[in-house]
């Protein structure tokens, strides 16, 4: 999986506890090795966790080693990145994105 430096990585085993039972919402990126626009995302990721680590997690999910999870929220492509609020999905996008475009479709959440 391509880490995305400040962003943490969850598991089927942990996502219950790290996700859905979080305070802050949650934004998840699913993810895998393979997944070119994923790299592209990865430093994208990375900023937006460091500028909104008070009001936003940012969290990694490989779809290849955590399929319960990937199959539970219905992730067909990567990276989708799927945005939870009070243990529930409430934004789905798929595909890489800069900074801004990114930043924009999550202003309401922050």
């Amino acid at each position: 999986m391509i880490k995305a430096a400040g962003v943490a990585e969850v598991t089927d085993a942990d996502f219950e506890a790290e996700v859905i039972g979080s305070e802050l919402p949650v934004l998840v990126q699913f993810t895998a090795e393979w997944c070119g626009p994923c790299r592209q995302l990865a430093p994208v990721l990375s900023a937006i966790a460091g500028e909104t680590g008070d009001r936003l997690r940012i969290v990694q999910l490989d779809v290849d080693r955590n399929p319960n999870t990937t199959i539970a929220y219905g992730v067909l492509s990567t990276p989708t990145l799927m945005v939870f609020r009070d243990g529930e999905p409430v934004r789905s996008m798929v595909g890489a994105r800069p900074k801004r475009r990114l930043l924009e479709e999550l202003s309401d959440i922050l």
